[in-house]
């Protein structure tokens, strides 16, 4: 699969199938590998484009700064370089944080999205979580193949992370200005971000659908969930909702 030079970092990513462009969005620690069963439904009926974010798996990150903000405009340079003006996409936890930065940075850009385990704003939980971490808790580290010293730097960023308008810190007014008709799917036992971020996001985002799912946790995409969301969002991005 290719790589590209995007701003001050290579890029790796990879396309799949035909059609309208999808692009989907990974969590932090993960890589692109975390969409693999995705792919062969999805592939059927959209152009994927699956990128390894800055710093993560294949990527490089020179700067060893990691911000959404940043990463959104290396999304928007890697779609640029690919000669793709409009997109629908997915995005997982840090990923749909990205997602956030990007429907809002180019709003005109982003038709549709899906934003699963995401939130607009640090919570108590996700700073508790920072908190205890450990460099041994890491996971997915075979996905990141510039080895320890890549996933440390992954984890001092994690541990270190500053709220910021360059990271997650958006309020209801910015959140407002998103154009993409928006599904907000969340698990009603997140335990790093409570379905109050859900709920916040919905009331913000004008275009915008809530699935709360009953006894779930965070990584739904990664579970047992994942087949019920593929289904749902394969409708999502091909149906009218509007008119059902």
């Amino acid at each position: 699969m290719p790589k590209v030079e995007v701003n001050d970092i290579e890029m790796y990513y990879e396309v799949h199938g035909e059609g309208e462009p999808l692009i989907l969005l990974h969590g932090y620690f993960c890589s692109s590998q975390q969409w693999n069963h995705f792919i062969p439904e999805f592939q059927e009926r959209f152009q994927l484009i699956i990128p390894d974010l800055r710093g993560h798996g294949r990527t490089t990150n020179p700067s060893d700064e990691l911000t959404g903000r940043q990463a959104a405009l290396d999304v928007y340079e890697l779609l640029d370089h690919l000669n793709i003006e409009h997109i629908k996409a997915m995005g997982f936890s840090a990923g749909g944080e990205i997602l956030l930065h990007m429907a809002t940075q180019q709003p005109e850009r982003i038709q549709s999205m899906i934003l699963e385990g995401t939130t607009p704003y640090d919570t108590k939980e996700s700073r508790e979580f920072r908190a205890q971490f450990t460099m041994e808790n890491v996971p997915f580290r075979q996905a990141h193949i510039y080895g320890e010293a890549q996933v440390r730097k992954l984890y001092e960023q994690l541990v270190g992370f500053k709220v910021s308008p360059d990271n997650r810190n958006f309020t209801k007014p910015y959140l407002s200005t998103i154009q993409a008709k928006t599904l907000i799917i969340h698990g009603d036992r997140d335990y790093l971000f409570p379905v109050e971020v859900a709920l916040y996001m919905y009331e913000a985002i004008p275009d915008s659908y809530l699935w709360v799912i009953p006894n779930a946790g965070h990584a739904l995409v990664l579970g047992d969930q994942a087949d019920d969301i593929k289904r749902v969002a394969l409708d999502f991005f091909t149906k009218d909702w509007e008119t059902q």
